[in-house]
């Protein structure tokens, strides 16, 4: 027979069914909401940041501005600057380098285009198969992580 001893009698209390737990719609509802709420006050937050950091540069930029000595640096740094990139352009005139320069922009072009299929199939290997980690022929595992951010569509628009 079982040890009852440390068995303490108490009242038996019936659950309260929310709403909320009741209509999953409405608990996701209300989360959604609260998420936007989260997501509205950050892009403010963000807007005010960049709006006083913007501030705070120009009025940098003016202290160099008005510097006679950082005026003098700064003019004589674009001409060396100027000289350089001349330079540079002689040399990728030379046979050797400009095939060099075409390899290397070949080979990141490349690099992009795999980089964005390969996030597409992670995307869709996440999707379907519920996992987020994928193993890779070196054996090491690798988490698939996703970044988002938020772009204002009216610059999507203007660019186009």
């Amino acid at each position: 027979m079982a040890d009852n001893s440390n068995v303490v009698e108490g009242e038996v209390l019936k659950e309260k069914t929310t709403q909320a737990a009741s209509e999953p719609g409405v608990a996701n509802s209300e989360i959604l909401i609260n998420m936007e709420s989260l997501i509205k006050g950050h892009i403010s937050t963000i807007d005010k940041l960049s709006d006083e950091s913007r501030k705070l540069k120009d009025m940098l930029d003016d202290i160099f501005t008005n510097d006679t000595t950082y005026q003098e640096h700064d003019k004589a740094a674009k001409e060396a600057a100027k000289i350089k990139q001349n330079t540079k352009r002689q040399i990728l005139k030379q046979p050797q380098a400009a095939d060099l320069d075409r390899k290397i922009k070949e080979l990141k072009s490349e690099l992009k285009e795999n980089q964005a299929s390969l996030s597409d199939y992670l995307q869709e290997y996440a999707r379907m198969s519920g996992v987020n980690e994928i193993e890779g022929e070196d054996g090491e595992v690798r988490e698939i992580v996703y970044t988002a951010k938020l772009i204002k569509k009216s610059s999507i628009f203007a660019g186009k």
